[in-house]
């Protein structure tokens, strides 16, 4: 018998926590949160299932589920988001998993992830399709996530199957949030891994984003939803070329400056 350990990473996550929490108390032998540091009423429900999150410092995605993979007493993970929701069919096939025969080791399972964007399914959101397939049930010690900054995934020398089923992806509830995580992930992107800076580069990126995206991948036809989207691809693709742009442009500055003062003493 497969024991399981699910690793849920959390943040201000009590819009979706009770749906996301219900199926998995049932599911998993042992779950791992690690909060990086809510303020809302994230804390308050998980105590209410006797949960107790750990906190972590946010940095990357795929380091906060590594620290939450080094903390299962479990070498089967299940690594969750806490915007995804798993539905029937999904947890029939886990459980029937987990009540079969222990699987080999270097087996992993993708999860069958549609994306919601403001409460609306949508085929497409940058830079991936939807739905997208990533493994998130695996055996600890022959796979682990990288430390890509964005649209990190996990690696190892495993088999993968997909699992049939729809979970739900809940991503970018509001518009705020929308424009949030933009921020965040094209800061983080420059940030740790090396972008060309070029304003030329942006501006190309971002027409062609606004095309492949917008009007080529059909969201036009989604009204509002399509057109958040298309103009969230377009930014993306600009602001990350133009922050690394901007960012160059500052260390030159500061550079230029240090050199003068150190002549002038």
């Amino acid at each position: 018998m497969l024991k399981l350990t699910v690793c849920l990473l959390t943040f201000n996550s009590e819009r979706l926590l009770h749906q996301v929490i219900m199926p998995l108390i049932n599911l998993a032998d042992e779950i791992v949160i690690i909060d990086s540091g809510s303020t809302d009423q994230t804390l308050t429900i998980c105590h209410q299932y006797g949960l107790i999150p750990i906190y972590h410092p946010y940095r990357m995605h795929g380091e906060q589920m590594n620290v939450a993979i080094d903390r299962a007493s479990n070498d089967w993970v299940l690594c969750m988001d806490s915007d995804e929701v798993l539905d029937e069919q999904t947890i029939g096939f886990l459980r029937a998993l987990k009540a079969g025969a222990e699987p080999p080791a270097n087996h992993g399972w993708r999860l069958s992830r549609y994306w919601y964007v403001l409460g609306e399914e949508v085929r497409t959101i940058y830079p991936v399709s939807s739905p997208d397939f990533p493994v998130r049930l695996f055996n600890r010690k022959h796979a682990r996530f990288n430390l890509r900054p964005v649209d990190d995934k996990v690696v190892g020398n495993i088999q993968t199957f997909k699992i049939e089923g729809h979970v739900r992806h809940d991503t970018f509830w509001s518009l705020h949030e929308v424009f949030s995580k933009l921020n965040s992930y094209t800061t983080r992107l420059v940030k740790y891994q090396n972008v060309r800076p070029s304003i030329g580069r942006a501006v190309i990126s971002a027409i062609g984003a606004f095309f492949k995206w917008y009007l080529f991948s059909g969201a036009w036809r989604k009204g509002k939803v399509g057109a958040v989207t298309g103009l969230y691809a377009t930014l993306y693709s600009f602001l990350k070329y133009f922050k690394a742009w901007y960012a160059h442009g500052t260390k030159q500055g500061a550079v230029i400056e240090k050199h003068t003062d150190s002549r002038q003493v």
